[in-house]
């Protein structure tokens, strides 16, 4: 498995690169990154200068990068016929758009969060949230990074709560309780966010009842989680038919 590695020297990137040298069969073609650096293998810092083969790109470029340097990695994925993997968060709708229109075209894959154990929690939360709901449960959810996190609250949190409004529908997103000074509403998720240290991430979902709360709790305890989920997202995509896919199509039976 040839693949293009987009946002080659950043911290998800450099271990991407690194456990794909640890595979035999697995090869970095290429890398995109702004950072120059002596690597192994290409780099590039304009995804257009790529001319080496691939069978996917493995799309890591952080949310600082430039919108139209992203837009050229979709660009050149629908013009190359290259499956991709998306994983940034915190993307502007203008490029959030542009990954949708390009998924008519090639098989594109994109998640908020690549770990196995986040979208196994996704699935299950599709079935409790139901019943806890119904059953006068309130729903807060809890995520914690690093203090070099750049948006908040993070994607990861955003696919939680999506997955808990997916079974009840109409609930309402409340990031900031502090300007309200009010009761909270029944059909309200509150996210709250913390930034601090070297956290990788943690996420709680909180369902608090009358005497009772039931709580789904993830911790991650290195980013290295997120390179094999992206890495077995690769694996699945090539010679997928285009569409949008997410790591459900993967988890299949576990959601």
């Amino acid at each position: 498995m040839k693949m293009i590695v987009c946002g080659c020297f950043g911290r998800m990137g450099t271990i991407v690169c690194r456990l794909a040298e640890e595979n035999s069969d697995m090869e970095v073609a290429a890398g995109i990154d702004i950072v120059e650096k002596a690597a192994p293998y290409p780099i590039y810092g304009n995804i257009n200068e790529c001319t080496d083969n691939a069978d996917v790109i493995i799309n890591f470029m952080s949310p600082k990068a430039a919108l139209s340097d992203a837009l050229a990695v979709v660009e050149y994925s629908v013009s190359r016929k290259i499956p991709m993997v998306v994983c940034t968060t915190g993307m502007p709708d203008e490029l959030e758009n542009a990954i949708k229109i390009a998924a008519d075209k090639v098989a594109i894959l994109r998640s908020a969060n690549m770990s196995l154990g986040i979208n196994l929690l996704s699935g299950l939360l599709k079935h409790a949230a139901k019943l806890l709901y119904e059953n006068n449960f309130d729903i807060e959810i809890i995520e914690k990074h690093h203090n070099q996190k750049l948006d908040a609250p993070s994607g990861t949190a955003l696919l939680l709560a999506d997955s808990v409004n997916s079974s009840l529908d109409g609930m309402k997103y409340v990031n900031d309780r502090s300007q309200a000074h009010e009761k909270r509403e029944r059909n309200e998720i509150g996210i709250s966010a913390i930034r601090g240290g070297t956290i990788v991430g943690e996420h709680s979902i909180i369902f608090a009842g009358r005497d009772e709360v039931v709580e789904f709790t993830h911790i991650a305890h290195s980013r290295d989680i997120f390179a094999v989920g992206a890495l077995k997202a690769a694996r699945f995509i090539i010679g997928k038919p285009a569409r949008l896919y997410s790591m459900e199509d993967i988890t299949g039976g576990l959601t």
